[in-house]
């Protein structure tokens, strides 16, 4: 059955009803590494169709989901539409508006994969399209989930920092050899580059933690020998609250800063390494008893006027991560039984700060916004 974007009911147990039948678009990392495991463990999901033209890709679904119905494009699993309950686009990026638009006019709830767009205009449009459809459309922002992203929202209800002053997030990596393929592309038209994949993310979570931009500096800068599109980019973000965000994503990181270093009024919080989620789905892990759980020496650092690597402040407890809760969460919203987790009007708003990173960096300018 089909689920609408309304108001949400108090939450339920899932029915004893035949799973939801789900249909996902691109078996490629997205589809293949964090997707179809994630909807083939989530009760009241089913994936019964994997779309992908590449036939290793297709042998690959085969033998990972037995019993997986395979069709090459996405035009036959839309000619399917009333046999299915929910499509997934983890397809390329310039891929995901026309595939989420015919899916909308299909009759069929829809997550995409971040970016949903190239363009907040174009994110907004899709969401009118799915209101006026009365259909879900969701976003999956999968690092809302993350172990440390969790533990901070916790620290900073409970008023562990007290106000917070700035945020710093880092996603960098060191991958020195491009790897070619569209995500560094320079083609504007495949909405590759590091801005738009993991800037992605942690523009999203400092929306989540810290509310509206008001104003944007960007600096991107493509720096590999044979790289097309931008490698290693910087943003300072200014919140309508008066949080400043300073977000960092690389590829080209010889050495790794902490993940968050957030500092407030009463305390900061120091925290290094990345959530383990994305690397236990990489090595054919699936959620179970300890899934996103972290060793106690990686645990982040709460503390005032000393120093996290020297021991210095309280060891933090970090929670575990818990990807498997966006599903159980979209699982719920189609039946009735909860909110979207992730809307496509939040993804617009993030879009917006994208845009107009990309246009501080290229005119070296402060870009405001209200």
């Amino acid at each position: 059955m089909t689920g609408t974007t309304g108001t949400p009911l108090p939450e339920e147990p899932l029915r004893d009803e035949a799973p939801l039948r789900v249909g996902l678009i691109g078996y490629g990392l997205a589809g293949s590494v964090f997707h179809a495991p994630l909807i083939a463990t989530t009760e009241g999901l089913a994936l019964d169709t994997v779309v992908t033209s590449n036939p290793e890709r297709q042998e690959q679904a085969r033998t990972e989901h037995p019993g997986v119905r395979i069709v090459a494009g996405a035009d036959e699993l839309l000619e399917r539409a009333g046999e299915l309950d929910l499509v997934v686009i983890a397809s390329p990026n310039k891929t995901h508006v026309p595939l989420a638009t015919a899916a909308l006019k299909a009759g069929l709830p829809v997550v995409v994969d971040k970016p949903i767009a190239g363009t907040a205009a174009e994110a907004r449009e899709l969401a009118a399209l799915a209101e006026e459809r009365g259909l879900l459309l969701s976003v999956f922002q999968n690092r809302r989930w993350d172990n440390d992203f969790l533990t901070l929202r916790k620290l900073i209800d409970e008023g562990a920092l007290g106000d917070v002053w700035r945020f710093e997030s880092r996603f960098e990596r060191w991958r020195p050899q491009p790897k070619g393929g569209w995500r560094e592309s320079g083609d504007p038209a495949e909405i590759g580059g590091l801005l738009y994949d993991l800037g992605s993310h942690v523009v999203d979570q400092a929306l989540v933690l810290f509310g509206p931009v008001t104003q944007v500096y960007a600096e991107s800068v493509v720096r590999r020998a044979g790289a097309e599109a931008d490698d290693d980019t910087f943003l300072a973000l200014t919140h309508a609250g008066g949080v400043r965000s300073h977000l960092y994503v690389s590829s080209t990181a010889a050495q790794l800063g902490p993940r968050f270093r957030v500092l407030g009024s009463r305390a900061g919080y120091v925290k290094h390494g990345l959530d383990p989620q994305e690397a236990a789905l990489r090595e054919g892990r699936r959620p179970g008893p300890g899934w996103g759980e972290e060793p106690r020496e990686l645990w982040g650092r709460v503390g005032a006027g000393e120093s996290p690597v020297t021991g210095g402040g309280t060891a933090e407890p970090t929670l575990p991560g818990d990807y498997p809760a966006y599903y159980a969460a979209v699982a719920k919203a189609l039946t009735g039984a909860g909110p979207n987790p992730v809307t496509a009007l939040e993804a617009a708003d993030a879009l917006d700060v994208l845009e107009a990173a990309r246009v501080s960096a290229r005119d070296g300018v402060v870009v405001t916004l209200r």
